[in-house]
């Protein structure tokens, strides 16, 4: 009997494939490889493309300004005789602008994840979250003006009278504001995904030793999540960064070495926005200042992302 069970093996064997791969070539495989290839190179060809045009000009730039000059000075009028190339005045403006939206947008993003992962319904998560969604698609032109004609009026009416100065018709904190806006939708997003993906077992093991569904939220949840959650704000805070017809539109053009909310300030983005329209000839100092602006835009947000990149690795979570 045993005999017969091991011929009965060897012919099962023998008429198995010797090979895991297909008899036939799929080529509809090769093919999707090969687009996927494509899409690699493309990528990566394109982030050398960009930086090789700001290099280029912006080597120029620095053979006639120096670095420490550009880097560290607080005078920023390089159209304006006499020029002077000091960066910090609309990187301080970038900044602020990116500070005051982060304010708005972080808590109400956190909260707005927050309920739609432990509290919502199913009906009111398929209802809110897309619409929250949507909101990330609106026009930044349509934003600005709403920062310009809705948010700034509003504030001046409110501004309490103890604070100082009420805020002038192009102030960065409209437009922090209205970038704030912009980029809730993307933390609430991505932070709800995070929550949603965090095992049922822990909320499952808390809710067993009594905890509360706030204690849940914010005590097991919330740092389960951490990786994704810290990935959505450093997100926002590169979608703040490289806003550009907002900080245009509501908060001025005037270089301003302050971080008043109130006052007029220009960004980087904006700086290249209004210069870099044609009139200026290439070739020239003026003309290679915008490259200059925006090699170092590039580094920030790059330093940024690989901040971004080491902080989701520590906080990262692997459940099985």
């Amino acid at each position: 009997m045993e005999a017969r069970d091991v011929l009965s093996s060897s012919r099962l064997a023998a008429a198995l494939p010797r090979r895991l791969e297909a008899p036939s070539p799929r080529y509809g495989e090769k093919v999707i490889k090969g687009l996927l290839l494509t899409c690699a190179v493309i990528s990566i060809a394109t982030t050398i493309a960009i930086v090789v045009s700001l290099l280029i000009p912006s080597i120029s730039f620095f053979q006639e300004v120096g670095v420490f000059e550009f880097l560290f000075g607080t005078e920023w009028s390089p159209i304006i005789q006499p020029a002077s190339f000091g960066v910090l005045p609309i990187v301080v403006g970038t900044l602020s602008v990116t500070f005051w939206g982060l304010l708005f947008a972080v808590p109400v993003g956190l909260a707005a994840a927050i309920w739609l992962s432990e509290y919502a319904s199913p009906r009111w998560r398929r209802t809110i979250k897309p619409t929250l969604e949507v909101l990330a698609g609106i026009p930044t032109v349509a934003l600005g003006f709403f920062a310009f004609t809705f948010i700034t009026p509003l504030l001046q009416d409110v501004w309490p009278g103890f604070l100082g100065d009420e805020p002038n018709i192009f102030n960065a904190l409209a437009a922090g504001l209205a970038i704030g806006l912009l980029i809730v939708p993307i933390i609430a997003s991505i932070s709800e995904d995070a929550m949603s993906a965090v095992p049922g077992g822990l909320r499952e093991g808390a809710y067993a030793l009594g905890a509360s569904r706030m204690r849940v939220a914010t005590r097991v949840v919330f740092p389960a999540a951490l990786s994704g959650i810290v990935a959505s704000i450093v997100l926002g805070v590169s979608r703040a960064v490289g806003e550009t017809m907002v900080v245009l539109m509501a908060a001025g053009s005037t270089p301003n070495f302050s971080f008043n909310p109130v006052e007029s300030i220009q960004a980087m983005t904006a700086f290249i926005g209004v210069v870099a329209t044609g009139d200026i000839p290439s070739g020239t100092i003026k003309y290679d200042t915008i490259f200059a602006v925006g090699l170092l835009l590039f580094f920030m947000t790059l330093m940024m992302n690989l901040i971004s990149i080491r902080l989701v690795r520590k906080y990262r979570e692997v459940y099985e």
